[in-house]
């Protein structure tokens, strides 16, 4: 089976090269389902915060995108109440080429990194651009509550 190989690969790859405040390890019995946490950067919204995640490879991985939902409960214009992440590359962006490595380090950036454009929360990403202390207040309130 070519996508077992190749997340196998993408395992090795990842523990031989960390990703600094990321931590991912695949379920001891299903190597299609990872789990994961991100530390969030001294500079972020969710500094201090520690943010779980699941990630999902499908069967015909690495012809198709991996699934990636927070567990913890996060204010964030690009992460919805669900869990799902808002990046390009999990959605049309998607090529076989991309790795593992690539995708935690482009969810790490769009958690550290709140933008109002492409938000999945619309009403978040609207506070982030009218009132930036409110959002914030609220971002570090919800991480000292959830993340900490």
């Amino acid at each position: 089976m070519t996508a077992l190989r190749r997340i196998q690969k993408e395992l090795r790859d990842i523990q031989n090269t960390p990703i600094a405040g990321v931590t991912i390890s695949p379920d001891d019995d299903n190597l299609f389902l990872w789990k994961g946490s991100i530390r969030a950067d001294a500079q972020s919204p969710y500094k201090m915060g520690t943010f779980h995640f699941k990630l999902e490879l499908p069967e015909n991985f690495p012809f198709k995108a991996p699934t990636v939902t927070f567990t913890t409960k996060i204010y964030h214009p690009g992460i919805n109440e669900e869990g799902a992440v808002c990046v390009p590359v999990l959605r049309n962006d998607w090529k076989p080429s991309l790795t593992l490595s690539s995708v935690l380090s482009i969810v790490q950036e769009k958690l550290n990194n709140p933008s109002p454009d492409d938000p999945f929360e619309p009403d978040i990403a609207a506070l982030l651009k009218t009132d930036e202390t409110k959002f914030l207040a609220t971002a570090k309130e919800w991480t000292k509550k959830y993340a900490m």
